[in-house]
């Protein structure tokens, strides 16, 4: 259980206030608030953002995804499709240094939220804008998800197996890879605001976020006539860099083990472990092309000697031989693990209904100034009365009525 007070961070300062709902714009603004900046969350009043309920297990009915998605921030609640709530926004927003949105284009400007409104409003603002397919562009009004952005950024059309349907990763992948690229953009503006004073637009859109990670998709297909397709565990022409069979702790099949030795050096060692050492002087596997085109012979003798080795052994002789090699982790192995211990990458904190409440830690490592997990995810409306009372100065007469009206 973390009980030092956490420093406050690089951000500290930098106030962000985020009306995204679900992911990519919450997952932006998770990763600002872990490294300090003040995360002032807009929800609507009621049921808030659905994170809130979503999630495959949750013990005594609250979520075990909230909690981790909304850390190290504050929770208003305020009803944005009123007018006194669209003027409660711009009050709080005059104030802010960043907003994060993930609407549909144009459903600000319809509040009157719209980046010419709010730069007039604040100029320094800098207005991080998640959406299915970005401002602009003949896509610019249709809905779209992470699930959408994979799909038509590339990503699903190589998940899973030849020949199969493509399948999707087992975490919302794309929302969070628009999220990542949106807070290394609101960053970049920032910095651009130091000498300039201004705010911009960050614009992002859930495909292109996507698309940014495709490697050198495009030009294989534009200049050498290929489409990439499903490849399963491998990657076409990367070799050995696959999944291979062990044994359990029980002498039993079952335990699967990555091993990447796809560089000429360490395709010798592997080779020199399994005492074969002359297949790495075999003309199907000097040299990285050639190993490529035998990829599936070479896989087929590799996994023939893993499978006879239990799982730990073989991690161990393959580590102390310098070629890469790990069992394949669950979140079982994450909490057993020594280095997972010794780096701190799961953190805990006092979670009122379930006690102590692990999540992973912040990522990237700042020495000098780290970030931290100062709070789980709030209560719905448990800040209203520091932010608009404490902050934007309303009295408690006022906030009574807003509420009564169903503004907040």
């Amino acid at each position: 259980m973390n009980t030092a007070t956490p420093a406050p961070g690089p951000l500290a300062g930098l106030r962000v206030i985020e009306m995204g709902s679900l992911l990519a714009g919450p997952f932006a603004g998770q990763l600002l608030g872990d490294f300090g900046a003040e995360v002032i969350k807009v929800e609507p009043p009621g049921q808030g953002d659905p994170m809130r309920v979503w999630g495959q297990h949750r013990p005594q009915g609250h979520s075990l995804w909230f909690p981790i998605i909304a850390r190290n921030k504050k929770s208003v609640t305020l009803n944005l499709r009123l007018p006194e709530g669209q003027q409660l926004a711009r009050e709080l927003l005059s104030t802010a240094d960043v907003l994060v949105e993930n609407f549909r284009p144009g459903t600000l400007e319809g509040w009157g939220l719209g980046p010419d409104t709010l730069q007039q409003l604040n100029p320094g603002l800098v207005m991080l804008r998640v959406s299915g397919y970005g401002q602009t562009g003949p896509y610019r009004d249709r809905a779209g998800f992470g699930s959408i952005g994979e799909a038509v950024g590339g990503l699903r059309a190589l998940t899973g197996e030849p020949g199969r349907p493509p399948v999707r990763v087992g975490v919302t992948i794309g929302d969070m890879l628009a999220g990542t690229l949106g807070a290394l953009g609101t960053m970049m503006a920032l910095y651009s605001r130091t000498t300039s004073g201004r705010g911009q637009v960050v614009d992002v859109a859930l495909y292109e976020a996507v698309l940014t990670y495709m490697e050198s998709l495009i030009p294989e297909f534009a200049l050498a006539g290929q489409i990439r397709e499903r490849s399963g565990s491998t990657l076409p022409g990367i070799a050995p860099s696959n999944i291979y069979p062990a044994l359990g702790p029980d002498g039993q099949p079952g335990e699967w083990v990555v091993i990447g030795a796809n560089a000429d050096t360490v395709f010798r060692r592997l080779c020199a472990e399994m005492g074969r050492p002359e297949l790495s002087d075999h003309p199907d596997y000097r040299g990285h092309e050639a190993r490529g085109l035998h990829m599936n012979e070479l896989d087929e003798l590799i996994a023939a000697w893993t499978a006879t080795l239990p799982a730990d052994e073989l991690v161990t002789r393959l580590g102390q031989a310098g070629v890469p090699a790990s069992r394949v982790y669950s979140a079982r192995e994450m909490l057993q693990d020594p280095h997972f211990a010794a780096r701190g990458n799961i953190v805990r904190l006092h979670h009122e209904q379930l006690g102590s409440f692990p999540m992973q830690g912040v990522v990237p490592r700042l020495s000098e100034t780290p970030g931290a997990v100062r709070s789980l995810g709030p209560q719905l409306g448990q800040h209203n009365q520091d932010v608009y009372g404490g902050l934007l100065g309303h009295t408690a007469g006022q906030l009574a009525a807003f509420q009564e009206q169903g503004v907040i």
